[in-house]
This record gives structure tokens, C-alpha cells and sequence, in this order.
């Protein structure tokens, strides 16, 4: 039963409710603390671990408004955001229960209550509670928690959960900016390689003559420049986790090589004839959607076997409604302290404008939103206009080229299509006739 391991705080200036309590309670839970002063509330808090209070609404204080406790409720929340709090009321502040409810409570009771009636609301409370706890449960990096309230990330982390335990070999997708990085670090921290290092390597950007050399390193002599040994990331990452980010972009020779490594599990450096046996969780990122990987023109079908035995698909941050604002919440509080500005708050403007952006930059182009509005900031206060989105919201608006030059025609076609589509980036390819990689890269071209 869940009482036998509850500890709880009954808080009331009344001591005839403080004994009422103690007796109804102490033969059902581990622990019942009774106290009479709420201004002893935090050093109370301070000094033990509760996992409930039951809190008296109104105090024989000095300032008798009827809210002091919200007020008491506040401070135990601003202690511990996760206590469960139930409040003690009559019945002419039921209004003030609701709203005390809204503020943070679990539950309130009527005095006089009935004893069957009020162990009923401990034991829903703590269920509920330990119940949240379990749904609640996300992935962290370096001890912090990933940010992710939406349905589409608790799928995420629900998937995360599953699969970090195992050494599966995970492809992440996902639009640049959405964090995948931030995700193939989450898996290995929550893996049983944890301790062991975790290695990335942009492949993308790695030439074919830099491939082999960065990978799987060389030994003295090998050519020119090699005047020692030098390990491999294979090597670096080994009994941890090696990350491959962009692996949509290498070329079909470097994927042969990188197959003929995974399926035998060795590599040897350039230069020698030694294999080293090789011992690495595998994680993949592309932004590469499936349709590119699966065309074997561009890519072996069987590596993407080898990669692939589970895959993860992160989601934009325009279908991750409720995380904008979270996300913005976070990264305000990261720069005030950063930038050594006042507390900082925001205002309905700024959330209204935060929430009907498409932002094709996903969080990354957040993230430098928010620092640039920290930045210019001259008040404490966020507003609408503080916030300046991509240029390409701007360019959007031009209604007809300048000129016909094909390049402007092209340009100009491209921004009318993706504002079409709220800059939903593959329902803009298609409708335009290419593929995704195809329009960023001519969103690169025209530096939009």
C-alpha cells in the first residue's frame, strides 16, 4: 500500500486538527510531522523529505485575507515543484480551493471532513503522483533533462527508454536544427556504455581522403604527414558509443567501407596490416528523409540495414506545440544568466507571436531568436517586437521577381511555395518536382 511508505506534513494553527490528524494518520503512514506556525513552513520543508502536505487555507495572521494558502502553497512549491500538496478548506471558500487547485494543489477537503473520505484523497493523490512520475520520465545529457512536453517528443523519450539498455545500432532523422546531436547523446547517457566515451564525427564534411584516416586512424609513415600513430574514432569510442553524424552524405565508396567495418567489427589503419577488433555502439544521424536513403543510387541498401535496426524520428518544432514556449522559457533564463541581464519576463505578445511561427530553423533557429531578443533587450520585459525571425519571413512577402533573370524566377518561386506550406520543407519539394536535399540546397544557394 502506498501510505506505509509516505511521509507526511500537516500544517494547520488549529492543534485540535493537528491531533485529529496525527491519530487518524500515524497508524497508516511511516511518518506524520505536525506543525502549527506556517512561517516554520520552509525550514520544516528544509530539513526533511515529505511526499505530501495537507495545508490549512486560513491562518489567525496578521494579514487575515483568506489567501494565505496560496500563498503558503506557493512557497512549498517554489521549495519542491513535485510535492503533493491537499488543502483544508470550509465551505465558504470553495472558490478559493479551485483556484488554489489551479495554482499547484492535488486536492482539497471540506471541514469537517469524514476520516474514510480524506485517506481516499491521500492515496488517489500519491497514485496519481507516482503514476506522473512514470510518464514523466525523460532522457538527460551530462545530468540534465531534455525538454519535451508534446506528444510527438514523449514518443521520443518513450523509444529512448526502450532502447538506450541495448547495443541496437540507431539511425536518428530529423531537419537540421532539431537536436539530434542532443538526442544520440541522451541514448548513450542513458545506456549501459555510459561511462565509456561517446565520439562524434560529422562524416559529412569529411573528404574521401580524410575519411579512412579520421575513422580508423594510421600509423607512422603511412603517407607524408603521419609522423606517429594516430588511434581512429573507432578506436577512441571503443566500449562506448560512436556517433556518425550526416551519414546521408558520404559517397558510395566510403559506405562500402564503412559496411565492410561494421560486419566484421575490426579496422585496420592506414598503413598497417594489423586488425584491431573493434567494440562500439553504433548511432547514425542523417536529415536525409527515407526516400534518399532508400534510392541505391545514393545509398547501399545493406548498410542502411547495418545502421538502421531501429530508427528515430525527431520531429520539427512546429508539431511539437507545447515545447515552444517550454523551450523559449529555458533559453531565457540560459542568457539572462549568460549575459548578466535582470530577471526576465515576457508578455502575451511574445508567446502569440512564439506560437504562431512556423520556425523552419526548428530549435536552433529558437535558441538564437531568443538570445539575440536577451541581447537587445533594453527593459525586462519580452515583447512581440523583440523577437526577429529568419530573413526568409521577410523575403517570403515579395510578390513578383524584380527581374526575370532564372536565378531571381527561382528564388522568388521557392519563397512563395514554402510560405504556401507554413515552411513545411518536404511538402514544398514535392510540390516544386525535387527532393528535399534538393531545395536546401538551393536554400543554401540563395542564402535564405
Amino acid at each position: 500500500m502506498l501510505l506505509r511508505n509516505t511521509s507526511i506534513l500537516v500544517i494547520d494553527d488549529d492543534t485540535d486538527v493537528l491531533i485529529a490528524m496525527k491519530m487518524l494518520l500515524k497508524s497508516q503512514v511511516k511518518e506524520v510531522v505536525v506543525e502549527k506556525n506556517p512561517n516554520n513552513l520552509i525550514s520544516v520543508l528544509k530539513k526533511n523529505k515529505f511526499d505530501l502536505v495537507i495545508l490549512d487555507m486560513n491562518y489567525n495572521s496578521v494579514v487575515n485575507t483568506g489567501n494565505e494558502g496560496i500563498y503558503w502553497l506557493t512557497k512549498i512549491k517554489e521549495i519542491d515543484k513535485n510535492i503533493a500538496v491537499i488543502l483544508i478548506t470550509a465551505y465558504g471558500d470553495l472558490d478559493l480551493a479551485i483556484r488554489a487547485l489551479k495554482k499547484g494543489a492535488s486536492d482539497f477537503i471540506v471541514k469537517p471532513w469524514k476520516n474514510t473520505k480524506l485517506l481516499e484523497s491521500i492515496s488517489e493523490v500519491l497514485s496519481t503522483l507516482k503514476s506522473n512520475k512514470a510518464k514523466k520520465w525523460s532522457p538527460k545529457v551530462n545530468g540534465i533533462k531534455l525538454l519535451g512536453e508534446s506528444n510527438a517528443m514523449k514518443e521520443v523519450f518513450f523509444r529512448i527508454k526502450k532502447i538506450a539498455p541495448t547495443d541496437a545500432n540507431i539511425l536518428i532523422l530529423g531537419e537540421n536544427g532539431t537536436g539530434k546531436d542532443l538526442i544520440a547523446k541522451a541514448i548513450h547517457d542513458s545506456s549501459l556504455r555510459s561511462d565509456k566515451p561517446f565520439v562524434k564525427v560529422d562524416v559529412g564534411a569529411l573528404t574521401s581522403s580524410l575519411f579512412e584516416s579520421e575513422l580508423f586512424g594510421y600509423v607512422k609513415g603511412a603517407f607524408t604527414d603521419a609522423r606517429e600513430d594516430r588511434k581512429g574514432r573507432f578506436e577512441a569510442a571503443e566500449g562506448g558509443t560512436l556517433f556518425l553524424d550526416e551519414i546521408g552524405n558520404i559517397s558510395l565508396q566510403q559506405q562500402a567501407r564503412l559496411l565492410t567495418v561494421l560486419q566484421n567489427r575490426h579496422i585496420t589503419p592506414l598503413g598497417s596490416n594489423v586488425e584491431i577488433p573493434v567494440d562500439i555502439r553504433l548511432i547514425c544521424a542523417t536529415n536525409s528523409g527515407l526516400e534518399i536513403l532508400a534510392n541505391e543510387d545514393v545509398f547501399r541498401k545493406d548498410l542502411i540495414y547495418r545502421i538502421n535496426t531501429v530508427e528515430i524520428m525527431i520531429p520539427p518544432l512546429r508539431e511539437r506545440d507545447k515545447d515552444i514556449v517550454l523551450l523559449a522559457k529555458h533559453f531565457i533564463e540560459l542568457y539572462t544568466e549568460k549575459y548578466l541581464k535582470s530577471n526576465i519576463t515576457f508578455d502575451e505578445s511574445f508567446i502569440k507571436k512564439l506560437n504562431t511561427y512556423h520556425f523552419p530553423g526548428n530549435v536552433r533557429e529558437l535558441q538564437y531568436t531568443i538570445e539575440r531578443a536577451v541581447i537587445m533587450l533594453d527593459t525586462e520585459v519580452l515583447k512581440a517586437n523583440d523577437l526577429m525571425f529568419s530573413p526568409i519571413e521577410s523575403h517570403a512577402k515579395t510578390t513578383k521577381p524584380k527581374d526575370l533573370k532564372l536565378e531571381t524566377v527561382e528564388k522568388d518561386t521557392i519563397l512563395k511555395v514554402i510560405e504556401k506550406n507554413n515552411g513545411n520543407i518536404s511538402k514544398s519539394a514535392k510540390e516544386l518536382g525535387i527532393t528535399r536535399t534538393a531545395l536546401y540546397r538551393r536554400l543554401n544557394k540563395y542564402d535564405l
